[in-house]
């Protein structure tokens, strides 16, 4: 049986995501999918999901949900304590919703993404192999107030299941690993000194785009042709200023490629507020 989930307020830039789109970036289609990918997968694993399975993902300020069929849902991502019906709940472990009951997510005390996964995943629509919202692909690209979303029916319940304790599982370090980039070898050596000794802070224009540093590094180097990036490309624009590239970024880009972030570092560094401070560490091939 088809029920959905209305969204009674709407939160900051709340989508649905899954893993994201591959085999489209010969055509310019972003990979968007979940910012922090540890904890999208988490959703779907304490559900028994298969791991690319849809959910809903939230940016700072949570979305207020409210479920019109029986199911069972899961909490991470961003630290906050969800309530069902004004009775406190957990994270990190299955919470049983009936027919009717409101999910609202309280107290965000520390990271920027939390994710809401579903019991065989949110039904909205696939394009391109993915259900990833994103402007120009998908038919709206955030979920407004009012707006619903299908899932499956679920009945089954067991009481008793694991969970995942916050602090063992949220990465606090402001180390963030890296491999060199195509242009690494580019740079002076004290460019490359500074870059690897330097704490530089997340900006107040980060987005699901990008995320650009304050703080410059001395930069002589020119653009160059475009080339291909990806999620987790460190771009150095002519200005010195340092952009990360993320999961909804453009394919191609003309800017010096000096560093790669590892795959867990992207979904550290999706995590870090704004005025957090991060310190770029080399990792070896």
């Amino acid at each position: 049986m088809i029920s959905s989930v209305k969204i009674f307020a709407s939160g900051l830039y709340t989508t649905i995501q899954d893993g994201g789109r591959f085999g489209y970036s010969k055509y310019g289609v972003p990979k968007s999918g979940a910012m922090d990918l540890k904890s999208f997968f988490l959703a779907n694993a304490i559900l028994n999901n298969d791991e690319n399975c849809a959910v809903i993902e939230w940016t700072m300020i949570p979305p207020v949900l409210k479920f019109e069929g029986d199911t069972i849902v899961s909490v991470t991502g961003a630290v906050c304590v969800p309530f069902l019906n004004d009775a406190k709940q957990k994270m990190n472990c299955q919470l049983r919703v009936r027919k009717g009951d409101v999910l609202k997510l309280k107290n965000v005390t520390d990271g920027v993404f939390g994710f809401v996964g579903i019991k065989s995943g949110f039904q909205s629509e696939m394009l391109l192999g993915s259900r990833s919202q994103y402007n120009m692909i998908t038919t709206s690209f955030v979920l407004r107030k009012n707006d619903t979303i299908s899932y499956n029916n679920c009945v089954d319940f067991s009481a008793t299941n694991s969970s995942v304790h916050v602090p063992v599982f949220w990465n606090k370090s402001n180390r963030i690993c890296v491999f060199e980039g195509p242009e690494f070898d580019l740079l002076s050596d004290s460019q490359k000194e500074l870059l690897l000794t330097t704490d530089f802070a997340i900006s107040n224009t980060r987005n699901r785009m990008a995320i650009p540093l304050d703080g410059q590094l001395e930069n002589e180097l020119s653009s160059m042709m475009s080339s291909p990036v990806l999620p987790g490309t460190v771009q150095l624009t002519p200005s010195g200023l340092l952009i990360i590239l993320m999961r909804d970024c453009q394919t191609t880009g003309g800017y010096p490629r000096i560093l790669q972030l590892s795959k867990d570092a992207i979904n550290v560094i999706a995590q870090k507020r704004v005025g957090e401070r991060i310190r770029f560490e080399r990792e070896f091939l």
